[in-house]
């Protein structure tokens, strides 16, 4: 019953919403009648505009063919009546010409008669064409002055009708140079005229796009009237006195850097198509000063590092003198040495100066931040084109000032107050200051090299040159400094050499009664004095120069002790002291860190207990680990010297070792 009593209500409901759809299909219906008759009718509207429309327009040109020639009729008219005025004799009594209120009017009057007055005659209208011209003047004056005003008043819409009027005239120009004028006027203030460039131009590049037709030939002669007044004004007044050439120098960079990054920044604003023309304004500008540019720079250079050397002279009170080298003057001194040293005299005049090494640091900081800024300026300066080759020119001043006349002259001086070998008294070595000063301008020297120079010479022919002139300045330094070197060697040895001779007696290793054994105090003197001498060279010269150094000091030395001690005899004792002579000069030299000097010593130590040892163990000792190596006559000649030789018969037992 249940389900009978849904189908009957389920059937009820269907035919419900199949009577709805029925009704909704017939109402649909009649609206798409409806909506095709609206489209009829629309098309049908559309039609008859169109048609509408064409009668119109050629209605409208058959009304603008009839007017167009009426008005020109009338305007023809028009001017005929105001041209007569000025045919007539006497003043101009016309109201639009006497009254400034109708200037616009009049103008566009005055400008069309002055036109047609230009194809007249001037035999018949002479005095009209006169009359004519005084006119436009007089208006082109008077807008002008108008013009003046509104620009005084802010009245940017009057600006632009009276600038779209003047543009008919030949004085719109006037107009425009009235507008930068008047723009410009009290607008730099302060001694900063740069500062004030950009934010004017940005202000007047506003009102120029909507006063003037053309912005961009406005703002170009805007910018023009600003470079060749008041900033070419600052410029020559910065730039007149030449007196002093670095400060010259310095505003010509500032001044025209500061030009250039104005022109970029200038940019911003649209000149025209010429790319270049702030670029030739820029040039127009500095020409003649860029001209003689690298002279100016190159002379510069030279008189402040003649005047930074000649000060720090005048500091030590020094003259510089000429000074005699090459080989008659090193032969002379080799010959006041050995004359000196033969003849128990000192005939060298040395002037160590007091220890003064002409040598600064500071000086050379100067000469070289001289040259860094001289790079500086050559790039902004000079032509890109000219830049390697003015760098090249500047390096070399600074080489030929630097090294050449500062470097070598106190290399020249060290050289010649380095003592002679030989001497008796303890030598000064004032050139190891000189070699350290050296090294450390040359390390700046590089170091600033890289920085400024190889920037600008980098992949040029002028790389290869620079690099060339300053390895030859440097080889000759190098050169020096290795004589000045060898000398202070040969000095600290030569006194090793004489005091040793000098200090040491046969008592030392030949005691006649029983002794405490320890060094001598001769070797004590020696070791003291190299202690002190090994720590200064390490002090004032670094890497492999201290490492080739110290070792030939240790060998040089190694060859005055070992030929020093085969000048004696030797007993017991006496050996005992020259072992312990040997072991403080082994401790010595250890402070050079050099294997090769040790070895050495340890050898001439193991050479010496060859003066103690039992004469029946002189063979198994002679060919034990340390001197095995050794030639046969080195040993002999060692074994020589003890006191016992003869007296043992130890020639007898050492045959197998004779060559």
């Amino acid at each position: 019953m249940l389900q009978e009593r849904q189908y009957r209500k389920c059937g009820r409901l269907e035919q419900q919403c199949q009577e709805e759809e029925h009704g909704h299909c017939q109402e649909i219906a009649q609206l798409q009648d409806k909506n095709k008759a609206a489209v009829g009718m629309f098309q049908g509207l559309d039609e008859r505009i169109n048609n509408v429309a064409t009668k119109v327009i050629h209605l409208g040109d058959q009304l603008e063919s009839v007017n167009t020639p009426r008005s020109r009729a009338v305007e023809a008219q028009r001017l005929m009546s105001h041209f007569a005025e000025f045919l007539s004799p006497g003043p101009i009594t016309l109201d639009i010409f006497l009254d400034k209120s109708q200037i616009d009017e009049a103008a566009d009057i005055i400008q069309k008669l002055h036109l047609i007055a230009q194809e007249l005659p001037s035999d018949k209208f002479e005095n009209a064409k006169k009359k004519i011209s005084g006119k436009y003047d007089e208006i082109e004056k008077l807008l002008i002055e108008e013009f003046v005003v509104a620009h005084k008043q802010e009245d940017i819409a009057r600006m632009k009708e009276i600038a779209s009027i003047l543009s008919h005239f030949k004085g719109y120009t006037q107009c425009v140079d009235a507008f930068i004028e008047q723009s410009q006027e009290r607008a730099f203030v302060g001694k900063n005229v740069f500062q004030n460039v950009i934010p004017l131009c940005r202000r007047n590049y506003d009102i120029m796009k909507e006063v003037f037709s053309n912005p961009e030939q406005v703002m170009a002669k805007f910018i023009l009237n600003i470079y060749h007044g008041k900033l070419q004004d600052h410029i020559v007044s910065r730039l007149t006195d030449k007196s002093n050439t670095n400060l010259y120098l310095e505003n010509l960079h500032d001044l025209y850097s500061r030009t250039v990054q104005l022109s970029n920044d200038l940019m911003m604003f649209e000149m025209g198509n010429d790319e270049m023309y702030l670029t030739k304004l820029t040039q127009n500008i500095f020409q003649k000063y860029l001209e003689n540019y690298i002279g100016n720079e190159l002379r510069n250079l030279k008189e402040c590092s003649v005047a930074a050397i000649q000060k720090f002279y005048d500091s030590k009170s020094h003259h510089k003198r000429q000074i005699q080298t090459g080989g008659f003057q090193d032969l002379r001194r080799d010959l006041q040495a050995v004359i000196g040293t033969r003849a128990n005299i000192n005939i060298a005049q040395i002037d160590d100066y007091g220890g003064e090494t002409f040598l600064s640091m500071e000086v050379a900081k100067s000469l070289i931040q001289t040259g860094k800024q001289a790079f500086k300026r050559c790039t902004v300066l000079s032509k890109q084109t000219d830049q390697p080759a003015h760098a090249q020119l500047i390096f070399d001043v600074l080489l030929n000032q630097l090294l050449a006349d500062y470097v070598d002259y106190a290399l020249e001086l060290g050289l010649q107050a380095v003592p002679i070998p030989e001497n008796k008294t303890q030598p000064q070595l004032y050139f190891l200051q000189v070699a350290s000063q050296t090294n450390e301008i040359v390390h700046y020297l590089e170091m600033e090299t890289v920085q400024s120079l190889m920037p600008i010479i980098m992949s040029t022919p002028k790389q290869a040159e620079c690099l060339h002139k300053k390895r030859q300045m440097l080889e000759q330094i190098e050169s020096k400094l290795d004589t000045g070197l060898d000398r202070t060697l040969s000095a600290i040895v030569g006194w090793v050499k004489i005091y040793l001779q000098t200090e040491q007696k046969k008592t030392d290793f030949k005691p006649e009664a029983d002794l405490d054994t320890m060094a001598s105090p001769a070797c004590m003197a020696v070791v003291q004095y190299l202690s002190s001498t090994i720590k200064r060279i390490k002090s004032s010269l670094d890497g492999k120069n201290a490492e080739c150094v110290l070792l030939e000091l240790g060998i040089r030395l190694h060859r005055v002790v070992y030929e020093h001690l085969q000048q004696f005899q030797f007993n017991s004792i006496g050996a005992m002291i020259a072992i312990m002579d040997v072991n403080e000069y082994r401790k010595c030299v250890k402070e050079l860190h050099i294997p090769l000097i040790d070895t050495l010593f340890d050898t001439l130590h193991a050479l010496c207990n060859l003066l103690l040892v039992k004469p029946e163990n002189l063979k198994q000792v002679c060919s034990g680990e340390t001197l095995a190596g050794l030639d046969n006559s080195i040993l002999v000649n060692f074994i020589q010297l003890r006191t016992d030789y003869k007296t043992q018969k130890l020639a007898t037992s050492l045959k197998g070792l004779v060559t």
